[in-house]
């Protein structure tokens, strides 16, 4: 987009404060990953759950002067405003006048799965014949979809946009935004359904975007899906694909062979493509490229070539420890500016203040010139230290860049420098074309070489999280849990990223835990649960909040401060004991404790229990008694204090199942990686953590023959056996050997079998076509966290925090 203000106001009928001639090339929605202050303007969304008009202060200290909200701010200076009715709405509007300007094809895909796949696949096969724009990554809300459409500018022809709705009623606001002239409708699956009663609502919801469409082409194996498209839209030309005979586009043979292409059955004509991964989703989403690509008139020969050149798409973010203390950031799955972009808003999100960038040669588009000059431009205002360039083309223009530059026609001519051995304390940023094997620069940066590695999915731990938040009043604050190294999956990494979504709290067990968190720029607050004695010193020192269960912690916590001669009354969070019996004042002891606290230079900032059985629908009358013995309790505290406190008593099950008492506060826990008590809500939610490994050897043996250590294992009959590097060293117990627990293979289970080393452990695969060097799953779906747990007798909790130090974290974003 390129308006002036003066424009936007006009087009959006909104109020102008200011230079009615300044440019607007871009609108940023969020303070914390704004990564470009030229020529953009901050736009403050209002929601039921949160104000970003809390955020235009941090807009403005990242030198944006341009700002659009719903409210005029007059405290800050030479501030250009927009004012408008409602945030939403603005830019929606913004966006349907900015689509108009333009004469271009437009394909609009829905669905509930393969949305991003068909979208990127379809980029692919046609960005050589059109100059074409896409949604960046899955941009498809009522947010998404009209920040993509802003990105059409005069060059472009073609646009391929994905819609997503989630609540009736979504679609049509969407649809008079964007009117595809082709719309695609994917699998009609689960996703996105919990907020229709019936399967029915949610096709009819996703199938108005196709009102104004010319061609629809859709999943037909819903006969459901088909019934409906062909009653609302029976004059328009339907194009159905799928594994049924009865669709117009179908498989002819066996899909799963892999001798021998898969023939495609499009109307009356049949032909061959190559299909190198035979799976449903991936069969279906090419099948769906097929139809599109014939549709644009595209003859079978080039079909089949773009089928045959498509890349997998993978839409994610890796971050990694490095050596020499460095933070690898690993965005190497794709290149294009706007997944460069988005590569650029991600780091902001990382508290260090030098960054590096590896950046190679872009494989897309005309005009490589202007093309490199507008990457240049964003990149020199990221601030980069160093800056590494690789490839023919960008390396032409190294003078471009502000930033200490080096150039290399290939990436091992960079691995095989001296450079990469110069940085420390960065983080380094990935940014590559898949034909530059940008991954072995990340596997020479990284500390840890291990196989075995423990995958945590930053936005799965979100959508948990928020999944939570859903059940609670919009003042309710949250408090999360990232004690025992976030329940093992990783310390200041969970917690930065917690901080990053304005977590309000963060909660550990010991003050080392909690000096570690500020070290690496931690500066939510946090809470201390086991405040040791000899921790009081850099309890104080690091800003940490100790919890107070007892006189004796109380008194002596009150001679450190007085010793340190601090001066202002020391945050404090008071624990009651409401019948877990383990810590805390109980109730007889509070009239006592109001004097002590009074005559003390502290500040209580929380009251709270903790509930025992809160999981447990047998033990509710215990629970419910706890809840009104801790709010009775907290009552008196409160009434003899000069303070405010905020209360807290619910934990990750309190909030599924005692929503109606959150108090002010609640505390998640095991919540955050996807794990609940209630069958509800465990719908919902998000595996978060991925525990895998490969396989190291397979080995053929006869019936008779023994297995590992001790001979626990013969084989009755003849099979195959898989050695896999993880052991009990790495947080595997022994006793889920000897036939006890099952790891997973190509979504199939195999059985542990023999002792499991402290290394190692081997599992009887039979005939599976697995292969060394293959995946094997240990836990996330299959089999679960929880599945897993039962295989070792115990809870997900102990698992998690089991597992070994020596295990390689990987952090990724979707």
């Amino acid at each position: 987009m390129n308006y002036t203000t003066k424009q936007i106001a006009e087009i959006t009928n909104s109020q102008l404060i200011g230079d009615e001639t300044a440019e607007v090339k871009n609108i940023a929605y969020d303070s914390r990953t704004i990564f470009s202050e030229a020529n953009s303007a901050f736009l403050a969304i209002n929601t039921s759950k949160n104000s970003g008009e809390k955020y235009i202060q941090s807009a403005i200290d990242k030198g944006i002067n341009i700002i659009i909200s719903e409210h005029y701010h007059p405290q800050y200076e030479n501030i250009t405003w927009i004012i408008v009715r409602n945030s939403i709405q603005f830019l929606q509007q913004i966006a349907k006048y900015h689509l108009q300007q333009f004469q271009l094809k437009t394909i609009g895909i829905t669905g509930s799965n393969g949305k991003t796949i068909v979208k990127e696949w379809l980029y692919q096969s046609l960005f050589h014949d059109y100059a074409t724009v896409k949604s960046p990554k899955s941009f498809n809300s009522q947010l998404g979809l009209p920040i993509s459409l802003l990105e059409i500018n005069k060059k472009h022809q073609l646009g391929i946009f994905e819609v997503g709705i989630s609540k009736p009623k979504e679609m049509e606001l969407l649809e008079h935004i964007f009117s595809p002239e082709v719309g695609i409708l994917t699998h009609i699956g689960s996703a996105h359904s919990s907020n229709f009663e019936y399967v029915d609502e949610l096709i009819d919801e996703k199938i108005k975007l196709f009102v104004n469409s010319k061609t629809i082409i859709f999943n037909g194996d819903s006969d459901l899906v088909c019934k409906k498209l062909a009653d609302a839209y029976s004059v328009k030309n339907l194009i159905s694909f799928g594994f049924n005979s009865t669709n117009n586009v179908s498989i002819k043979n066996d899909w799963k062979n892999k001798s021998q292409g898969v023939i495609i059955q499009y109307f009356e004509e049949e032909f061959s493509v190559p299909i190198h991964q035979r799976d449903e989703a991936t069969i279906s989403n090419a099948l769906c490229v097929v139809c599109v690509l014939k549709e644009f008139g595209i003859e079978n020969s080039i079909i089949v070539e773009k089928l045959n050149s498509l890349k997998s798409v993978e839409m994610r973010l890796e971050s990694v420890n490095g050596i020499r203390n460095n933070l690898i950031i690993n965005d190497s799955f794709n290149l294009d500016l706007d997944s460069l972009k988005i590569a650029f808003q991600n780091i902001n999100e990382y508290n260090r203040p030098h960054k590096t960038l590896i950046l190679t040669d872009f494989v897309e588009g005309k005009d490589s010139d202007r093309l490199y000059q507008e990457v240049a431009a964003i990149t020199n205002e990221q601030n980069f230290k160093t800056v590494f360039l690789i490839g023919d083309e960008i390396t032409k223009l190294e003078g471009l860049f502000t930033a200490t530059t080096f150039t290399f026609s290939n990436t091992t001519e960079l691995i095989e420098s001296v450079n990469l051995n110069q940085i420390e304390d960065n983080l380094i940023l990935l940014k590559g074309a898949r034909k530059f094997e940008i991954d072995k620069v990340k596997s020479y940066l990284e500390l840890q070489k291990h196989d075995t590695v423990l995958e945590v999915n930053l936005n799965s731990i979100l959508h948990n999280i928020n999944v939570h938040k859903a059940l609670l009043k919009p003042k309710t604050k949250m408090m999360a849990m990232v004690k025992a190294y976030s329940y093992g999956l990783g310390g200041y990494e969970i917690a930065e990223f917690l901080q990053h979504h304005h977590i309000d709290y963060l909660g550990v067990a010991y003050a080392d835990e909690g000096v570690d968190l500020r070290k690496n720029g931690i500066t939510t607050p946090i809470m201390v649960m086991n405040p040791e004695q000899h921790s009081y010193n850099i309890i104080i020192d690091y800003n940490l909040e100790p919890e107070i269960y007892s006189f004796r912690v109380l008194e002596l916590f009150n001679e450190k401060l007085t010793q340190k001669g601090i001066q202002h009354r020391y945050p404090i969070h008071i624990k009651l004991e409401t019948g877990m019996n383990r810590l805390g004042f109980k109730t007889e002891e509070l009239q006592e404790l109001i004097e002590k606290l009074r005559s003390m230079n502290v500040k209580v900032i929380s009251i709270f229990s903790h509930l025992s059985s809160s999981d447990d629908e047998s033990e509710r009358d215990y629970t419910l008694q706890q809840i009104e013995t801790f709010g009775n309790s907290s009552e008196i505290l409160i009434e003899g204090l000069p303070d405010q406190p905020i209360r807290h008593i619910l934990n990750t099950s309190g909030i599924t199942n005692f929503a109606d008492h959150q108090f002010d506060m609640v505390r998640i826990g095991i919540g955050m990686v996807g794990v609940s008590a209630s069958s509800e809500i465990k719908k919902q939610l998000k595996s978060a953590v991925t525990f895998k490994t490969v396989i190291s050897q397979i080995s053929p043996i006869e019936i008779g023959d023994s297995v590992g250590y001790n001979r626990k294992f013969k084989a009755n009959k003849n099979t195959r056996i898989a050695t896999i590097p993880v052991g009990y060293a790495d947080g595997i117990p022994r006793l889920i050997g000897n036939n006890v627990g099952f790891l997973g293979i190509r979504k199939e289970l195999y059985p542990i079998v023999g002792n499991v080393c402290m290394d190692m452990m081997m599992i009887d695969i039979g005939d599976s076509p697995a292969k060394e060097g293959e995946e094997v799953i240990i836990f996330n779906s299959n089999p679960s966290l929880e599945d897993f747990a039962c295989y070792c007798n115990t809870i997900s909790y102990e698992v998690l925090t089991s597992i070994s130090r020596r295990v390689k974290r990987i952090y990724i974003k979707d």
